[in-house]
């Protein structure tokens, strides 16, 4: 089931992909892809929907992030050897954890703002994971059980905010516009493996990244048992896990950043694709 929400923002209405590319309006049945909606109870109450039965979406709306009211945005960094290569990083002996804000929140396509005061703002495919089932001290023998569906992320990232003004990455991750979610949020039970993903972006038309998560250095159950360590994870949560070689800061002999008017295309196999434009940020 592919489960997304669209309309303005701040006023986006609940809606699932049928089987013939038609969004269908799930606002009679839930309010919100968010929170309760996605635990196993609520997923499993969606599953039971003939989507032929809910009202049509007609038109060409926009599609805004694919899960609402999101509690956590947590992500992993260097989570791919070629990736901490590419950067000069050393492998991690544990995942590298940090946060973007959920005010960085947009959909698919909106437009990515470069900051002000910008001049290193870079691109990153990554699998997103949600989470359905609470929880903390999990195993990661159960982890997958905690997982609602996956998405696909643009963790836009500014380097020199996150590298070079000290502190900790979070101030070069959660500028506005710098998470945008989905299209859609494709159920667990879609993705036979989700170690085993095509994700690639491009940028003007040149391919930048070409991945596969099976060269993840943390998986997925580690992810989600490692993080419910240190807090409890909530239905509506959402794991950025990490992105393949590629980025803008590890291009040689000179990196290559983004500026006002270029159009970044990027996707995961069976998740859907992401188009933006970039602009400057007023």
């Amino acid at each position: 089931m592919k489960l997304l929400r669209y309309g303005d923002k701040g006023q986006e209405r609940p809606a699932l992909l049928d089987n013939n590319g038609q969004l269908r309006d799930l606002s009679a049945v839930v309010a919100d892809i968010a929170g309760e909606t996605l635990s196993p109870q609520g997923i499993a109450r969606l599953q039971a929907i003939d989507p032929s039965t809910l009202p049509k979406v007609e038109g060409s709306p926009r599609i805004g992030a694919c899960v609402g009211q999101v509690g956590k945005f947590i992500c992993i960094g260097l989570n791919y050897a070629d990736h901490a290569a590419e950067t000069g990083a050393a492998i991690p002996a544990e995942p590298v954890v940090f946060s973007k804000w959920t005010s960085a929140i947009v959909g698919p396509d909106d437009t990515i703002e470069i900051p002000r005061n910008s001049r290193k703002t870079d691109w990153e495919v990554e699998l997103g994971v949600v989470i359905g089932k609470g929880g903390r001290y999990i195993s990661e023998s159960d982890a997958l059980e905690h997982v609602a569906g996956y998405c696909v992320i643009n963790d836009v990232s500014e380097r020199e905010f996150q590298l070079e003004l000290g502190g900790t990455w979070d101030k070069g991750k959660g500028c506005d516009t710098f998470g945008p979610l989905g299209p859609w949020l494709v159920t667990r039970d879609e993705i036979a493996d989700p170690h085993q993903l095509d994700l690639w972006l491009e940028v003007d038309g040149h391919r930048y990244q070409n991945g596969n998560t099976r060269t993840m250095i943390f998986q997925i159950p580690k992810i989600i048992s490692y993080l419910s360590q240190f807090m409890s994870l909530q239905s509506g949560d959402v794991i950025s896990t990490g992105t393949p070689p590629g980025v803008g800061l590890g291009i040689k002999p000179e990196p290559v950043y983004l500026r006002a008017g270029q159009h970044i295309r990027l996707g995961i196999s069976g998740l859907g694709e992401q188009n933006q434009r970039t602009v400057n940020a007023d």
